[in-house]
């Protein structure tokens, strides 16, 4: 049995790794950010991610929200491989903060005009932006430890280098 879980566990490469980390971080904070939004810690739910696409009134209610969070889970991954590219040889919880906090200057401030239900920054109450802030920096925190810490289990089994 013993035999068997390390077979497994050896087989998955660190590329699919990191796309697990990624869904799953994506998957669990938008589902805290849902809850958040649910409970009127903040005006923007997940579905925020939908506003630039998709048409219609139904991505205000909880269908647009779970769509939200399943393609916040999808592009996660993304975001995933970009911090293994630039911060998964640190293993600390800074890069990880700073990626997440740098998520959200880019969503809430960058592209604020991709997403024509979100107020500008200065519109938006203070509630509003400290829960994002926070559900962006613990966001990073998870993605960021997760695949720095896989990073450097792997390098210090078996000598087994990661390619790049």
């Amino acid at each position: 049995m013993k035999q068997e879980q390390q077979k497994s566990e050896e087989s998955m490469t660190f590329n699919s790794t990191v796309a697990l980390i990624g869904v799953f971080g994506g998957l669990i904070w938008s589902l805290v950010g849902y809850l958040a939004f649910y409970l009127n810690f903040t005006r923007v739910g997940p579905a925020l991610a939908l506003m630039p696409w998709a048409l219609g009134e139904w991505k205000h209610g909880w269908l647009g929200q779970l769509i939200g969070i399943v393609f916040i889970s999808l592009v996660s991954i993304g975001a995933a491989f970009i911090y293994r590219l630039i911060f998964a040889k640190i293993n600390k919880t800074w890069p990880g903060m700073l990626f997440g906090l740098v998520l959200w200057i880019l969503i809430f401030g960058l592209f604020n005009p991709m997403f024509p239900e979100l107020k500008p920054l200065t519109q938006l109450d203070l509630n509003t932006i400290i829960t994002n802030i926070c559900l962006y920096l613990i966001y990073g925190l998870f993605i960021g430890y997760s695949i720095s810490y896989e990073y450097q289990e792997r390098n210090t089994q078996d000598g087994e280098a990661i390619q790049s």
